[in-house]
């Protein structure tokens, strides 16, 4: 990338470069949430420099707060961020909608000739590409977010909480309360035994959360598949369930599966893998199923359903983050909070990096990735486009 690319930190974007920069990143980001976020800070932060790497943290940090997909919120509170309520709305939704098409695309496929193409070959190529894109936005946001001893140590308790433990919203709530706690200036004074009583609150006030699964269970008519339960059913869905894409098969297999009979474990799956394999939000998987259920318009209720909660929570947490700094007490839980959200990433990125880096031209994709992304600023986007392009010859 040339230097002369790099627009002005104090360039705002307009709806229609919002528009662009979000449907390409919606059309090209695979791999999930970690590399979406991962792309976005390229885009927004170090390419644009519309948004400060703190800024960027903070915003983070909230998305891991509230339900729903990650990455999509991410794109939202950009929005909001650059345009007002106007770019919320086009920020969201030209992120969702390439995937949206894509998978309605496969969805009808699928159901017409009775199986989708074979996306495996072409995610072995991208599968390395990603990891680094993911690893060079981890070192570029640890230099901002480890400002300190303290961050830097909770930050190692978080990735070993996360590797080991795997409760992702306790681990966030537990980094906050626990940095709050540790700092000399808090105003609550807090002495190094005030953790053990937040420890527990914040193990109390996330069980609800963690035990999402039981409000889907509410209200739910599983004798009738109509285009409002479908809503309903995937509405519910996006405003309770916290965690990855892994999680979304375990409510959808818990549901849809086993207790309405609406899918076969089959369809289930095909469904899960074609949300995995495309570009976008893993959270398209609903308009898949959406088709399977109710056609056409089963696919567009389905995916309006399960991502109109993010624009609403998106849209009454984004006018207080900002206020937050401003708070003393706040901005601890907020440096906490930005931590535990990179260890997430990085644990995330250790998973992928055991599934990933298993030959040897896997890791050299890797490498080269890194290297080019790191020395030569190469954008991610032609990095990805030659990891689907070896992996679719057979080279990876």
């Amino acid at each position: 990338m040339n230097h002369s690319e790099l627009q002005s930190p104090n360039h705002s974007p307009s709806l229609m470069e919002l528009g662009r920069l979000f449907f390409k990143l919606g059309a090209t980001s695979f791999g999930g949430p970690a590399v979406h976020i991962a792309m976005m800070e390229e885009e927004v932060v170090r390419r644009r420099g519309w948004v400060s790497k703190k800024d960027f943290l903070d915003l983070l940090g909230a998305t891991h707060l509230i339900p729903g997909p990650n990455s999509t919120e991410m794109a939202i509170h950009i929005g909001y961020r650059m345009a007002g309520w106007p770019g919320l709305l086009v920020a969201g939704i030209s992120f969702i909608v390439p995937a949206f098409f894509i998978v309605w695309l496969l969805a009808w496929v699928y159901v017409k000739y009775g199986s989708i193409p074979e996306f495996q070959q072409i995610f072995l190529g991208i599968k390395p590409v990603v990891l680094a894109v993911v690893l060079q936005a981890l070192l570029s946001l640890s230099k901002t977010a480890l400002k300190d001893r303290v961050l830097r140590a909770l930050g190692a308790l978080c990735l070993g909480g996360y590797l080991f433990w795997k409760q992702e919203i306790e681990i966030l709530l537990l980094a906050g309360l626990v940095n709050l706690c540790l700092r000399k200036e808090s105003p609550l004074k807090a002495k190094v035994y005030w953790i053990l009583p937040f420890l527990a609150l914040g193990l109390i006030l996330s069980t609800p959360f963690l035990n999402s699964q039981m409000y889907l269970d509410l209200f739910t008519n599983a004798s009738d598949i109509s285009n409002t339960s479908i809503f309903l059913y995937f509405a519910k869905v996006g405003s309770v369930l916290f965690g990855s894409g892994y999680v979304l098969l375990a409510f959808l297999q818990n549901h849809l599966v086993d207790s309405y009979h609406w899918l076969t474990q089959q369809q289930l799956f095909d469904a899960v893998a074609v949300g995995q394999f495309t570009p976008g939000p893993v959270f398209t998987t609903a308009t898949f199923i959406g088709f399977l259920l109710g056609g056409h318009q089963g696919a567009v209720v389905a995916t309006v359903g399960i991502f109109l909660p993010a624009f609403i929570f998106v849209a009454l947490t984004a006018p207080i983050i900002s206020g937050l700094r401003n708070s003393l007490s706040a901005s601890f839980v907020l440096d906490g909070l930005n931590v535990a959200s990179l260890s997430l990433m990085a644990g995330v990125a250790f998973s992928m990096g055991e599934n990933t880096l298993r030959s040897a031209p896997a890791m050299i994709v890797f490498s080269l990735s890194l290297l080019a992304l790191l020395k030569f600023k190469v954008n991610s986007f032609w990095l990805v486009l030659a990891g689907a392009t070896m992996g679719y010859l057979g080279w990876v």
